[in-house]
């Protein structure tokens, strides 16, 4: 006698169920690639605020969202798609369906490894890393970008109003944790780079994208909101070298998601 296994009861995955929704597509979609704060996805995503707080609710609920205070204006929140939650999440639907479709999430590369290997395309977009001082999470960002790329990406930093050294702890968690060395290098003023045209204007400093004006051009500007190892307001109410620690984790994970985008740059 055949036995029919009726799955038609199934509970739908989590990222399933939370992604089919239109308004939570489009807002993981416009939070792929860098944080917004609730009125930007309202501006973005046409719905009012409380259907997107709402839907908000919903996604970090499952952890694909999260959302940190700003450390510019603690009244306002940034909200962070987590990739490698979805990443997770995603895989797991896949293997819900059918063991055949089971995906496999991309491994993170070990900490000294770049990502490309040589039969990898070099990275054909422009990058500009953007913080106050330009002595600690731009610099990271910009030396962990080159290194990632295997020195093939055209990437920069530069600060607002930049300090008169690069951050000694800047330098030692890079040089532990990456075997990157950046003790020679000195922060720069955003004015010296004028005239300079980039595909990608990324500010990882609250203060920085709340005050001052968006470089001109047709540059794409994304935001990360990562908050200053140097200060206390890190989430933790701790500063030094274990704060730098997790800011270049933080930064690095990013950029390891950031790389395919810039190496296939996504159509407009």
């Amino acid at each position: 006698m055949l036995v029919m296994v009726s799955s038609a009861h199934a509970v739908p995955p989590a990222f399933v169920r939370l992604a089919a929704h239109a308004v939570r597509w489009r807002l993981l979609s416009e939070l792929a690639y860098g944080d917004l704060r609730v009125r930007e996805l309202v501006a973005l995503v046409g719905e009012p605020q409380n259907v997107v707080s709402y839907h908000l609710r919903l996604l970090r609920s499952d952890g694909l969202v999260t959302a940190r205070r700003s450390s510019h204006d603690g009244r306002d929140s940034y909200y962070r798609l987590d990739l490698e939650r979805c990443a997770e999440t995603l895989a797991a639907a896949g293997t819900a369906l059918h063991p055949a479709l089971r995906l496999v999430p991309a491994q993170p590369a070990a900490a000294g490894d770049p990502v490309t290997s040589p039969a990898t395309p070099a990275v054909t977009s422009s990058v500009l890393f953007v913080c106050t001082g330009n002595s600690a999470r731009s610099p990271v960002a910009e030396a962990l970008l080159r290194h990632r790329a295997g020195g093939r990406a055209d990437v920069a930093s530069a600060g607002s109003h930049p300090k008169p050294r690069t951050h000694p702890d800047a330098v030692r968690v890079l040089r532990r944790g990456y075997g990157i060395d950046i003790a020679d290098r000195r922060p720069r003023h955003l004015d010296t780079l004028t005239g300079r045209r980039f595909d990608y204007v990324i500010t990882l400093c609250d203060k920085v994208r709340e005050v001052c004006p968006e470089p001109g051009g047709h540059s794409r500007h994304l935001h990360w909101s990562i908050p200053d190892p140097a200060a206390t307001g890190d989430g933790t109410g701790q500063a030094g070298y274990p704060a730098f620690e997790r800011a270049a984790a933080e930064i690095d994970t990013r950029i390891r998601y950031l790389l395919p985008v810039l190496t296939h740059p996504p159509r407009t």
